[in-house]
């Protein structure tokens, strides 16, 4: 049998990026995504919880991550979980990550009034304030990611205290 691993996450990063490069010259960049969710416990009151999620981005998407995303930035990832051991002090420890495949910046960056910058372009005079979504391609009918931006802040808050059914 062969098996299948896939993780999909989407928040706010917890922290700024940490880029580091390894002996080879590779930039692996270490962002902790925290992805709140909500449930109505059994007493009937909505219950809230943050999972801070450690997640690995190499190569120039860790470049990307470390000139473009900062505290409180939004992102989706796509990867795989990967759990590692390691020794500390005569114990063994496990570390648990999502190594990221791809990942996309959520919402613009702000400038340091608060307002969203203009998306400059191949098409345009002015030059881009941030690259391109990683994976952003045209669809049959020629829409790309842009035309449809997703801000999670303009998402509703409230869906009747539960949560979508899942059927798995």
């Amino acid at each position: 049998m062969r098996g299948f691993n896939k993780a999909i996450i989407m928040g706010n990063l917890a922290r700024d990026p940490e880029v580091r490069y390894t002996a080879s010259k590779q930039a692996v960049a270490r962002i902790t995504v925290a992805v709140n969710r909500r449930w109505k416990g059994s007493n009937g009151e909505v219950q809230e919880q943050v999972d801070f999620i450690p997640v690995s981005v190499w190569g120039i998407q860790a470049e990307h991550c470390e000139q473009y995303l900062s505290k409180g930035s939004g992102v989706l990832v796509e990867g795989r979980i990967s759990v590692r051991s390691y020794e500390k002090d005569g114990q063994k420890r496990f570390a648990t990550e999502v190594v990221a495949q791809s990942i996309q910046f959520i919402g613009g960056r702000r400038d340091e009034g608060g307002a969203a910058p203009s998306r400059g372009g191949p098409h345009r005079d002015e030059p881009a304030t941030r690259p391109p979504r990683f994976g952003s391609l045209r669809d049959e009918k020629g829409f790309t990611e842009e035309d449809f931006p997703l801000d999670i802040s303009d998402m509703p808050e409230d869906r009747g205290g539960e949560e979508a059914d899942i059927p798995f």
